[in-house]
């Protein structure tokens, strides 16, 4: 069977040297790889995009496991890098990544790949769903590129960051999305030993941080705290949540503290939980806070922070929305479920949902960094919140299915108690005021392209 061939095209207002050693930086792959695609990377041999690099990824087709692993066999700086599968799914993968000038200032990018599927004549059916899903995979990569590119990279002065949480939800977004905005990034992990060159040891229920010995930190990003809408709140549950916030949040802040050269900035995250039940009422950073048990941890949490104010150095509480990402955190939950046509309303549906896309939030994030007015409490969250009931039937929608279920106040506090009275039955309306005065402009302002975008449909 004679190969096939899928390009896509795209036009980028960057230097085409600008462009074409973006794809060179540590975690270029992964910013480029979609939020539902059931890849990751585990190793490489090489650095960069050099000829004789090799990468190998997991992923799972039909829930089968497997390895693919790729080389990359021709390199030409600022015009052509090749990688061509040596291990994998496909009986044929060559990746083309073509570049050329538009002037000084604009340059043009062409992904062309080769690929036969493996059987044979027994697989021909399924190449247009191969196309098909390369069209949603490089529609995906080529937007974030291009956006990225556009109005990301070199805004702002390198910085050397450290982030806690690095491996969370948005973590492992931010992590990448730094690293190729041009960014220096370390690590805190729990490992000791075996240490990567971009991570250092922390301990933070054994106050062990060694900050003197690991140079000057521009930034601090705590991204620290395990997931709140897991299961019911029991005692030792509420004392995990409330721990795994406060304790590497103080220990932070008094390690920077001590330094002769203090960051210039920390962030610490928090969340839109810290208003508490809001009914209708628009919530701002000037709101106050709210009487529940999300309430007062978010309270606690950003008071842990405020240390690091009185310092010196500027601090940000970050209150943040439902992340959309299939990659984790409510969205991932909720996709089979609706996908499958089994999505529900909850409750009467009134409730507020505040929500922001994952690129919306990172790109909040370093925003932050690059405009000194924002500090105290920042909401990260998109200008439109929606109303569960729409947020429910918009999803249903983006996967063509009607919503047909509601699921009553009683089986929601039968199933979740305190947790889902106040995740899921809470109403929390924010509007994201400081963000939008300082010109941060979303590239989600509305509920659907933001579903159509982050689940690539």
């Amino acid at each position: 069977m004679r190969h096939n061939v899928y390009i896509k095209k795209s036009k980028i207002k960057a230097p085409v040297e600008t462009l074409f050693s973006w794809h060179a930086a540590n975690g270029a792959i992964s910013r480029l790889t979609p939020p539902w695609a059931p890849l990751k990377m585990i190793a490489r041999k090489g650095n960069g995009i050099q000829k004789g690099v090799k990468v190998s990824f997991r992923l799972s087709i039909f829930k089968i496991p497997m390895i693919w692993e790729a080389q990359h066999i021709e390199y030409q700086e600022n015009k052509i890098f090749k990688d061509r599968q040596i291990r994998g799914p496909f009986s044929k993968w060559e990746h083309t990544h073509r570049f050329a000038a538009d002037g000084k200032e604009n340059s043009t990018m062409e992904d062309s790949v080769e690929f036969e599927l493996p059987l044979g004549i027994l697989s021909r059916p399924f190449y247009r769903f191969a196309k098909k899903e390369f069209e949603r995979m490089f529609s995906y990569r080529h937007r974030v590129l291009k956006y990225d590119l556009e109005h990301h990279v070199d805004k702002i002065p390198k910085k050397r960051i450290l982030i806690s949480g690095a491996s969370g939800t948005i973590g492992s977004t931010l992590v990448p999305f730094l690293r190729t905005c041009g960014h220096e990034v370390i690590r805190l992990v729990r490992k000791e030993s075996s240490l990567l060159e971009d991570e250092l040891f922390w301990d933070p229920y054994k106050n062990i941080l060694d900050l003197e010995n690991a140079g000057y930190f521009d930034v601090v990003i705590n991204l620290n705290g395990v997931d709140i809408s897991r299961g019911r709140w029991t005692e030792s549950q509420k004392k995990k949540i409330v721990d795994s916030r406060i304790i590497p949040t103080r220990l932070l802040v008094k390690k920077m503290a001590d330094l002769d050269q203090k960051p210039g900035v920390f962030i610490s995250t928090s969340a839109i939980g810290f208003y508490g039940e809001g009914k209708d009422k628009v919530l701002t950073e000037d709101s106050g806070v709210g009487d529940s048990f999300i309430s007062r941890v978010c309270k606690q949490w950003e008071d842990a922070s405020i240390d690091a104010q009185k310092s010196g150095i500027r601090t940000i509480q970050l209150r943040i929305g439902v992340v959309l990402t299939p990659a984790g955190g409510a969205l991932k939950r909720m996709e089979l479920p609706f996908k499958t046509g089994c999505g529900v309303k909850l409750s009467h549906g009134r409730q507020y949902m505040s929500w922001i896309s994952m690129d919306d939030a990172v790109s909040g994030i370093l925003y932050i960094l690059g405009h000194p007015k924002l500090q105290g409490p920042v909401n990260l969250a998109a200008p439109n919140p929606v109303t569960n009931k729409e947020f429910s039937k918009t999803l249903a929608n983006v996967f063509s299915k009607k919503l047909f279920f509601t699921m009553p106040r009683f089986l929601a506090l039968a199933l979740w108690g305190e947790m889902g009275k106040e995740t899921l039955l809470t109403s929390t309306r924010v509007r994201p005021a400081k963000l939008l005065d300082n010109g941060f402009s979303f590239q989600h302002e509305a509920l659907l392209p933001a579903f159509k975008d982050v689940l690539g449909r």
